[in-house]
């Protein structure tokens, strides 16, 4: 059983770490989401836990990993020191799937670990997003429009799941980037633009079609489906 723990703080993990340990659980240590998503593209984990620390989670960024993750089987369990109520329902809404106050008992979190290893055995994997015209397979990365397939790269197709995926919602360029090319502030917007403007011919996305991707400057990009 081997878990990724994201936790900025050292010492914090060095903790995480023995709790992990005593429970025969393997770990491996990111310092930042964005060395998290890199390692996501080549490995695979059974459980991430991501340690807040004192700030509230970022949900655009969160969500942006969450939903592009490679492997959807992984569930999410955040570690926060005590937040108010709003705050837990906003790591959850954004797709975490377990929230844990610190500081915790080291037989409540291990028991938690093995409660949500069971639950994701059992629930159904979303792999499939069907909007429109348009049909998007994540297990073979494939895009339908109207039963024809549009070729798109890798990240092409990783860009059109993460706005279909999540239709009306504006998505900035660092979730973005941070989702794609697994950084952040390093992408140029001009290097974004360009993947979106690909996206949108290859899809003939637009008003007449009554799907488009629209930008807004301080917002970032989202899917927009016309009535």
């Amino acid at each position: 059983m081997n878990i990724a723990c994201c936790v900025p703080d050292r010492q914090s993990f060095t903790q995480l770490q023995a709790v992990l340990a005593r429970a025969g659980f393997a770990c491996e240590h990111f310092l930042s989401e964005a060395l998290l998503l890199r390692a996501l593209r080549r490995h695979a984990f059974d459980l991430i836990l991501v340690d807040v620390g004192g700030t509230q989670p970022d949900k655009e960024s969160l969500l942006s990993w969450l939903n592009c993750r490679i492997d959807e089987h992984m569930p999410v369990i955040m570690l926060s020191p005590p937040v108010a109520a709003e705050q837990v329902a906003f790591s959850l809404d954004a797709g975490a799937d377990d929230f844990i106050e610190k500081p915790y008992e080291a037989i409540v979190l291990v028991a938690r670990i093995h409660a949500l290893l069971r639950r994701v055995n059992r629930k159904s994997v979303r792999r499939t997003i069907a909007l429109y015209d348009f049909v998007l397979d994540r297990g073979a990365n494939s895009l339908q429009d109207r039963g024809l397939a549009i070729e798109l790269t890798p990240r092409e197709f990783t860009m059109a799941w993460l706005f279909f995926s999540t239709p009306g919602k504006y998505i900035s360029r660092e979730a973005i980037s941070t989702a794609i090319w697994g950084v952040g502030s390093d992408i140029a917007g001009r290097t974004i633009e360009q993947h979106i403007y690909k996206l949108r011919k290859k899809l003939n996305l637009g008003s007449e079609r009554g799907v488009m991707i629209r930008t807004a400057y301080t917002q970032g990009y989202r899917l927009e489906l016309l009535d």
